[in-house]
């Protein structure tokens, strides 16, 4: 199996025009008491997080013949959110198979955007994505990792980041199936090859930093509050393109996500989910000497109330 090109400087200039009226051009804020990092609070986007960039990108670049189809993928939740926006925006429907066990905030979300949630054994889920079960169904299928027009929306986030902050360092990317990194990171090296790329990974779920370990992707145990990244494995065309992008991984503990959780609500009054959480808990944990002028993606903020109220109490 091949694997993917990395998206260019000029795919994602371009996908930043497309992007222009539909997204918004996130600020960099610091992290309150961690010196010399900034948070890109992606929560603000329409959805609730970073993925309306790439998938609204993704679905503009099809025909219309092809997305009168309508609109189909499989997510644990944020992707589906960001699909049925799209798809309202584009006034066909929006379809997304996710487990089970998804946030329930999640799920309602996918209905009051007008999507429909297909809730299935997340056995199901990744059994359907390892045996491209969508080649069996009419939906025009967006891959939440592997379609190069989402990870090209997804870069435009790098664009941002180097006009606010030229000079910086270090950007923190959470990592699940790969396509935030693999857009992110593509557009950074294009711009600043220099600049360091950390994929962060919750220890629970540690999916890439294992592959790069045994040099080959492999199937790991998730046991993990962060439900947007806890994907066992990392698809034999994403590896050798993240492993090129990724310059670090780093591994975070339950504890550490929980304790990043608490900090940027308390501190910077930012609600994040777990996942969203993964890159502040790393820059967190580093000193500033290791990391230098810091960015920390901040690419979600759905959890449930039953679940935040406990990590803010005292």
């Amino acid at each position: 199996m091949t694997g993917i090109d990395r998206p260019t400087k000029a795919e994602v200039e371009a996908a930043a025009e497309v992007l222009r009226d539909v997204v918004l051009r996130t600020p960099l804020v610091p992290l309150h008491a961690c010196e010399d990092a900034w948070i890109k609070p992606e929560i603000h986007q329409a959805a609730g997080c970073f993925k309306v960039r790439g998938i609204f990108h993704a679905v503009a670049r099809m025909d219309e013949a092809t997305r009168a189809r309508g609109l189909s993928t499989v997510s644990a939740g944020n992707t589906a959110k960001a699909l049925a926006w799209t798809g309202r925006r584009f006034g066909v429907a929006a379809r997304s198979l996710m487990p089970d066990h998804a946030p329930q905030t999640k799920i309602d979300a996918v209905r009051a955007y007008g999507g429909t949630p297909v809730l299935v054994p997340v056995e199901e889920v990744f059994a359907f994505l390892k045996e491209h079960g969508w080649e069996q169904e009419p939906y025009a299928f967006v891959h939440p990792w592997t379609d190069r027009d989402v990870m090209i929306g997804h870069g435009t986030m790098a664009l941002e980041i180097l006009a606010d902050l030229p000079d910086v360092e270090t950007v923190y990317v959470p990592v699940g199936g790969g396509g935030l990194l693999g857009g992110v990171g593509s557009a950074l090296k294009a711009l600043k090859p220099d600049v360091r790329v950390v994929a962060v990974e919750p220890a629970g779920c540690p999916s890439l930093h294992a592959a790069i370990e045994a040099g080959e992707p492999v199937d790991v145990d998730c046991d993990t509050m962060c439900d947007g990244v806890a994907v066992p494995y990392i698809t034999a065309e994403m590896f050798p393109l993240l492993r090129e992008l990724a310059d670090a991984t780093q591994l975070v503990s339950e504890d550490a996500v929980r304790g990043a959780i608490r900090h940027l609500a308390l501190n910077n009054h930012v609600i994040a989910e777990g996942s969203g959480a993964l890159a502040a808990a790393a820059a967190l944990a580093t000193p500033r000497g290791e990391r230098g002028k810091s960015v920390c993606l901040v690419t979600g903020g759905s959890i449930d109330a039953a679940k935040r109220a406990p990590i803010l109490a005292p």
